[in-house]
């Protein structure tokens, strides 16, 4: 996961959600216009789309969703893992 946020937020998101999984400071948002996800917004500058990246071994991009919903996000991922015929952990 990428964030926009700093290290701090991030972490301190981290554990008020009990993620097991690392989430990435990127407050200059370089990531992010590297990924091509920031839009404008003129109230509040450049903020980032909430896209999900696949990306294989290989380090190439499988897919992207760029219609994340967050209530359904976990089951969204899982079965997109599983169309990209990604085995699932035991």
């Amino acid at each position: 996961m990428i964030s926009v946020d700093t290290l701090e937020d991030n972490t301190a998101f981290a554990k008020k959600e009990q993620a097991d999984f690392p989430i990435l400071a990127d407050p200059t948002k370089a990531t992010a216009t590297k990924y091509g996800v920031l839009r404008s917004i003129p109230t509040l500058g450049s903020v980032p789309n909430r896209w999900t990246f696949f990306i294989g071994l290989d380090g190439r991009i499988q897919a992207i969703e760029k219609q994340v919903r967050p209530a359904t996000a976990g089951e969204d991922v899982v079965a997109k893992l599983g169309e990209l015929g990604v085995p699932a952990k035991k």
